[in-house]
């Protein structure tokens, strides 16, 4: 382990998210210009695992495919990105673009501009702007491979691209032309441009790779050759509510009124913080799907395929005491009612389990920051006009993907602390999660703290390594940990809002390994891999609320 590279990385990551708020603060910001010439600085000097060879002169394409899969499509082709608060775009006649991997809504103005809506707190824009920064550089990684040394003419691959892209249709013999002139122009083989042109085709657009080069070297050509450079800006409205709990407090006030409205407010209650099948799974798959092998059931289930026989769950689910709430209120944080009064556990992957009046409250995952703001405001008392009624909370639960510094994807973690990166924030708890619970099952579990990073993306080698290998011991990272305890413990050992007894749980099952070629997140997903940990995971939670 080298200290000195650790530290190095550690304040370049410091410097990143100092500058992100200044730059918010200041409500705009030209990325390639002098404005952002220390966040590009910064990402050069930490070179984060995520983004590969972000700092050599080939294109990144895992870094490219992880970033596009968190950006809307289109975004390539824009430049002025307008960062927005909720301010009434879903009202119009403007299409929503949501990308892949990131629940935010973006709307695309015209050719040049897009706006992207944050509702989910700074965590929110940190990300955007690491993974914009990160997409600029590569542009001009483009750029600088297409122009002649007097920055006035370029090759002859980049006119030959823009010609073909001219046309309607390709020919299979054009397309492998298209394709050899941009391996030229982004310093790769032609089987590896190939391949992945094939992996960024889709129905819609066949030559979306083709398109989003040319996009991304076209405007980079225009910010070095006529110095029209890309502008992202901070609307006012955002600046104003940022940081201000305005969608956390609708969306918990919403929840608690449903509670009251459906009789529940004063049953005993168990958080759940997980996604929006597994619990619904475990409980209801096994009778609305005639399937007794549990395992056997979830695969079927988390097949894309297979959308009918989710459906055909949910529709039981709704029928037996699950009542579902689709967000509305721009936290992007769905929720599941579960009143197990009215589940019969027999007839469930939970048998010999004794009958509850309990109430399951499943919230899906919030996102970094967010996380304090959701969970703060929920945890707090519904006000009414003439008195205040307490949630009855008896447990909270977050599970999730994490990154493990010590195994491989699949495997299971158990924090016994948060710690906040950058910061000397650090929670203790007491996880009512053990090594034991597990001992039975086929999975590797790690037990330990973890640290709460300010962003996936933004992880270096060194750092993880020193986090391992020091005192501090860590086994993983993730996104909300630090942030989901200092709500919990703030409500129940300061506020008096829930008891302070109430019991706490983590577990994590590992999404990737950081620390290991080949094995980021950029490398893909977990596919059924996930699986198995996700529902070992949600059936030990399960066990121990109806204990």
């Amino acid at each position: 382990m080298d200290k000195s590279k650790a530290r190095v990385a550690s304040n370049a990551i410091g410097r990143l998210y100092i500058t992100m708020r200044h730059l918010m603060n200041r409500g705009f910001y030209k990325p390639m210009g002098v404005s952002g010439k220390t966040l590009r600085e910064a990402l050069l000097e930490l070179q984060p695992e995520i983004y590969g060879a972000i700092a050599e002169d080939k294109l990144e394409i895992n870094g490219l495919f992880y970033v596009l899969d968190r950006l809307p499509e289109g975004i390539e082709n824009c430049k002025f990105i307008h960062l927005t608060s909720d301010e009434g775009y879903k009202d119009t006649h403007i299409p929503v673009i949501i990308p892949p991997k990131r629940r935010r809504k973006c709307y695309l103005l015209d050719e040049e501009q897009i706006n992207i809506e944050i509702t989910r707190g700074r965590s929110d824009v940190y990300d955007i702007l690491t993974h914009l920064t990160f997409l600029f550089i590569e542009s001009h990684k483009i750029a600088h491979h297409v122009l002649r040394e007097d920055e006035k003419d370029t090759i002859r691959e980049w006119k030959k691209l823009e010609e073909a892209l001219q046309k309607s249709e390709l020919t299979e013999e054009e397309i492998e032309l298209a394709l050899i002139h941009t391996s030229t122009i982004i310093g790769r083989s032609f089987t590896e441009t190939k391949n992945v042109y094939l992996q960024f085709a889709n129905e819609h657009h066949p030559h979306r790779f083709l398109h989003l080069i040319y996009g991304l070297g076209k405007l980079a050509l225009d910010e070095i050759q006529n110095k029209d450079k890309r502008v992202i800006t901070f609307s006012k409205t955002l600046r104003q509510r940022i940081g201000h709990h305005i969608y956390g407090d609708i969306w918990a006030t919403k929840l608690k009124q449903k509670l009251q409205e459906l009789q529940l407010l004063n049953r005993p209650l168990h958080i759940i913080s997980a996604n929006m099948h597994s619990v619904m799974n475990y409980l209801y798959g096994k009778q609305s799907m005639q399937t007794e092998n549990a395992m056997d059931c979830f695969q079927q289930l988390s097949q894309t395929e297979n959308k009918a026989d989710r459906k055909k769950v949910m529709r039981y689910a709704k029928q037996h005491g699950l009542h579902f709430i689709k967000d509305d209120t721009g936290t992007n944080i769905d929720v599941q009612i579960i009143d197990l009064a009215q589940v019969n556990l027999n007839h469930s992957y939970l048998e010999k389990s004794k009958a509850s009046n309990a109430v399951l409250l499943v919230m899906d995952y919030a996102f970094g920051e967010q996380a304090y703001e959701s969970m703060d405001e929920l945890l707090k008392p519904l006000r009414l006009e003439k008195e205040e009624i307490k949630l009855k909370v008896e447990s909270i639960s977050i599970m999730g993907k994490a990154g493990i510094l010590e195994g491989d994807k699949g495997d299971i973690m158990l924090p016994t602390a948060h710690v906040f990166e950058g910061t000397a924030d650090n929670y203790p708890f007491q996880n009512e999660l053990h090594l034991s619970d597990f001992q039975h099952e086929d999975l590797k579990v790690q037990c330990g703290p973890m640290i709460t990073v300010l962003g996936t993306s933004l992880q270096n080698k060194d750092v993880l390594e020193y986090f391992k290998t020091s005192t501090w011991g860590m086994i993983g990272l993730e996104m909300e940990g630090a942030h989901y305890q200092k709500a919990i413990q703030s409500a129940s050992k300061i506020r008096k809002s829930i008891s302070e007894g109430v019991t706490v749980r983590y577990a994590y099952y590992a999404s990737d390994n950081p620390l290991k070629t080949g094995s980021t997140l950029a490398s893909g997903g977990l596919g059924l891999t996930g699986v198995k940990p996700t529902y070992i995971i949600t059936k030990k939670i399960l066990q121990q609320i109806l204990r």
